[in-house]
C-alpha cells in the first residue's frame, strides 16, 4: 500500500508543478503573497493604527486616551510656531544630509566600481562598510569627543595655525554625524547602479564623440539615477526619524525627539501620532517627485 502511495502522491505533484508552470501568475502570487501579506498586517497595519490614533486626544484631567475624534492634534501642530520650527529644522538638515551623501558617495562609487582594480576596490569597499562593524552608540560618542571644543578636530586645527571652530553641540556637528552615519548606505547602491552599466555604453558614446564630462552627464548618471534614488531614500528617511544624534551631539529638536517625549514624558500618544504623520507625508512627497523624475524605471 504505501508503495502505491507514493507514485500516486508523486503524480499529484507532478501534476499541481505543471499547472503552476502554466499559471505563471497564480505561481508569483503563491510566491509572494505570504510577504506581501506579512507586510501588510505588519507596516500597512500599524500605519492604519497610527493614522486613527493621531484623531484621538489625551484627557487633560486624568491624562489618559480618550477615543474621542477630531482634529484637535493636527490644529496643535499647525498653531504652534515651535513644532514647524522643529518640522523645518528636521527636514532641512536630512536634506543638507542626503545631498552632501549624495555628492559624496558618487566618486567613491564611481571609482570603485569603473577605474578601481579588484584589490584596491575590495579595499575602498570594506573602508566604507567598516564603520557599520561598530556599535551605533560607539560611533556617535566618538564623533561627539572629536568635535567637542577641546575635541581631536580643534586640537589638529590649532597645530595647523587655523585656530578653533565651535560647531560643537550646534546644527553643523549634527550634519557631520548624520553624513558619517548613513554614507555607506548611500555608497553601496549608487556602486550598485555605476557597476550595471555595460561597458559598450562607454564606447558607443566615446564613438559618437562624447567626452568623459558629457557622457558621465548624459549616459552615466541616468544610468545611475535609480542607484542614487535608492540611497538618498536611505539617507533621507533615517535622518527623518533619529532623536538619538540631536540630543546627544546636538542637543537640540527633532520631530523623533518630540515623539519620544510624547509618548515616554506625556503619554500623549495622539498627539505623537499627528506629529508622526509629518515625517510619513514628507517621504510620500518625495518618492512621488522622484517618481516623477523617472527614477524607478530602471529598477
Amino acid at each position: 500500500m504505501s508503495s502505491a502511495a507514493v507514485p500516486g502522491q508523486r503524480s499529484v505533484f507532478r501534476r499541481l508543478s505543471a499547472w503552476l508552470f502554466a499559471k505563471r501568475r497564480t505561481k508569483l502570487g503563491f510566491l509572494l503573497g505570504p510577504p506581501m501579506l506579512w507586510m501588510a498586517i505588519v507596516y500597512l497595519g500599524a500605519l492604519a493604527v497610527l493614522f486613527l490614533t493621531a484623531f484621538w486626544r489625551q484627557d487633560p484631567l486624568t491624562a489618559e486616551v480618550t477615543r474621542q475624534w477630531g482634529i484637535q492634534n493636527f490644529k496643535t501642530l499647525a498653531d504652534g510656531e515651535v513644532y514647524r520650527t522643529i518640522a523645518l529644522r528636521t527636514a532641512g538638515i536630512a536634506a543638507a544630509t542626503t545631498i552632501i551623501c549624495v555628492i559624496l558617495a558618487i566618486p567613491i562609487s564611481y571609482y570603485a566600481a569603473r577605474i578601481a582594480k579588484p584589490r584596491t576596490r575590495t579595499i575602498l569597499l570594506l573602508a566604507v562598510v567598516l564603520p557599520l562593524w561598530s556599535s551605533y552608540l560607539v560611533r556617535l560618542y566618538s564623533w561627539r569627543v572629536i568635535l567637542s571644543g577641546n575635541g581631536f578636530l580643534n586640537w589638529s586645527l590649532e597645530k595647523l595655525g587655523f585656530g578653533s571652530l565651535s560647531i560643537s553641540y550646534s546644527n553643523w556637528s549634527i550634519l557631520i554625524v548624520f553624513v558619517y552615519l548613513w554614507l555607506p548606505y548611500v555608497v553601496l547602491p549608487v556602486y550598485a547602479a555605476f557597476e550595471r552599466i555595460p561597458d559598450s555604453l562607454f564606447e558607443a558614446s566615446a564613438d559618437l564623440g562624447s567626452k568623459w564630462p558629457k557622457t558621465f552627464r548624459r549616459v552615466v548618471l541616468p544610468m545611475a539615477l535609480p542607484g542614487i534614488v535608492a540611497g538618498s531614500i536611505f539617507s533621507f528617511s533615517l535622518t527623518l526619524g533619529d532623536y538619538i544624534v540631536p540630543q546627544l551631539v546636538g542637543n537640540t529638536q527633532f520631530i523623533g525627539n518630540v515623539i519620544y517625549q510624547s509618548v515616554g514624558v506625556a503619554n500623549n500618544v495622539p498627539f505623537a501620532a499627528a506629529y508622526a504623520t509629518v515625517p510619513v507625508a514628507v517621504m510620500a512627497l518625495y518618492l512621488l517627485g522622484a517618481r516623477k523624475m523617472g527614477a524607478f524605471e530602471a529598477l
